[in-house]
C-alpha cells in the first residue's frame, strides 16, 4: 500500500511557531506547554516534524488541553525532499516505505516510548497522529507493546491493518475522511465492527468531503477542509480531555461514540439508497 499523494500537496497557515527545540528521550522534539504530569506525544506525518502547521497545530493542542506536548523527530533524514522519492501517480517507492516502517520502529522501541524517562516523568501520556503516525499509534497502544500510552487519536492512519486494528488496547480515536485510499472502506469497516467488541472506549469521527492529509493541510482553497482541520483538532482535544486527566476517567470507560458509529456504520452499508431507513 502507497503513501496518498494527498501528503504533499502543501498549504501553510498564517502565523510562525516559536522554536522551542527540546528533548525527549535523546530524541529532538519541539515541544510545548508545562504541564508535569501529562503529556503528548504528536507523530508527525510526510511533512515532517518541521512543518509549520503541526507546530501550529502542537500549540494549540497543549493550550487547550493544558498538556506538555511533543512533536518528536522521528529521523534525522526526515524530510520528504530528499528521503521520498515521490510521484503524485505511484505514491511511495516499496524501499522508501519499508526504510520509513523500519525509522518508525526504531523510534518506537528505542528512542522514545520505551524510555524510563517518559513513564517515570508523566503520570498520564497520549499521543496523536497523521498518516504513517497514525499507523505507529496503533503499534504504542497495542497489546503486543503492553500499552506504552493511556490513549491515541489517529487521524487517516496509512499502512494500518487489521491485526492492527484487532489488537489495539488503549482508548481509540480514529479521524476518518470521506476520501481516502490507505483508511479505505474495507478498514473502516473492519474498525467499526472490530473495536467496540475489543471493551475499549472507541470514537469514531467521520469527515465527508475531504481527502487524506486534511487534518494537518487545512487548505482553504479545498471545500470543506479548514473546517475539517478545526473539527479535527477540537475532537483531539476534547478525547484527551476525558482520558489524561482524572476528573475524566470514568469508572466504566463506556464508549462516546454510539452514534457516530452507528453513522459510520450506515454510511458504508450497501443495502439501501436512503441512508438510516434500514
Amino acid at each position: 500500500m502507497s503513501i496518498s499523494s494527498s501528503c504533499l500537496k502543501v498549504f501553510e497557515w498564517d502565523g510562525t511557531p516559536a522554536v522551542n527545540i527540546g528533548k525527549i528521550a535523546n530524541n529532538d522534539a519541539y515541544s510545548t506547554g508545562d504541564n508535569p504530569d501529562v503529556m503528548f506525544l504528536f507523530i508527525h506525518d510526510l511533512l515532517s516534524w518541521n512543518f509549520p502547521n503541526l507546530r501550529l497545530l502542537a500549540n494549540h493542542y497543549a493550550r487547550e488541553t493544558g498538556a506538555t506536548l511533543f512533536l518528536s523527530r522521528t529521523s534525522s533524514a526526515m524530510n520528504p525532499s530528499h528521503l521520498l522519492p515521490f510521484s503524485a501517480t505511484t505514491g511511495i517507492s516499496s524501499m522508501s516505505r519499508l526504510s520509513l516502517r523500519r525509522t518508525l520502529a526504531r523510534f518506537v522501541s528505542l528512542r522514545s516510548l520505551r524510555s524510563l524517562e517518559l513513564r517515570t516523568k508523566f503520570k498520564n501520556v497520549s499521543a496523536v497522529g497523521f498518516c504513517f503516525g497514525g499507523w505507529t499509534l496503533f503499534n504504542l497502544g497495542g497489546k503486543e507493546q503492553s500499552p506504552l500510552v493511556d490513549c491515541i487519536s489517529a487521524g487517516h492512519p496509512t499502512w494500518l491493518t487489521k491485526k492492527d486494528i484487532e489488537e489495539v488496547a488503549v482508548p481509540v480515536q480514529i479521524l476518518a475522511p470521506e476520501i481516502d485510499t490507505a483508511f479505505n472502506a474495507e478498514l473502516k469497516l473492519h474498525s467499526f465492527q472490530t473495536i467496540p467488541k475489543l471493551g475499549i472506549p472507541f470514537d469514531y469521527q467521520h469527515f465527508p468531503g475531504v481527502e487524506h492529509a486534511c487534518f494537518s493541510r487545512g487548505d482553504l482553497n479545498h471545500a470543506g477542509e479548514r473546517e475539517a482541520m478545526i473539527r479535527g483538532k477540537n475532537a483531539v482535544v476534547s478525547w484527551f480531555k476525558q482520558f489524561l486527566f482524572e476528573t475524566g476517567r470514568s469508572a466504566d470507560r463506556t464508549s462516546s461514540a454510539v452514534w457516530s458509529m452507528k453513522f459510520v456504520s450506515c454510511l458504508l452499508c450497501t443495502s439501501c439508497e436512503t441512508k438510516f431507513n434500514c
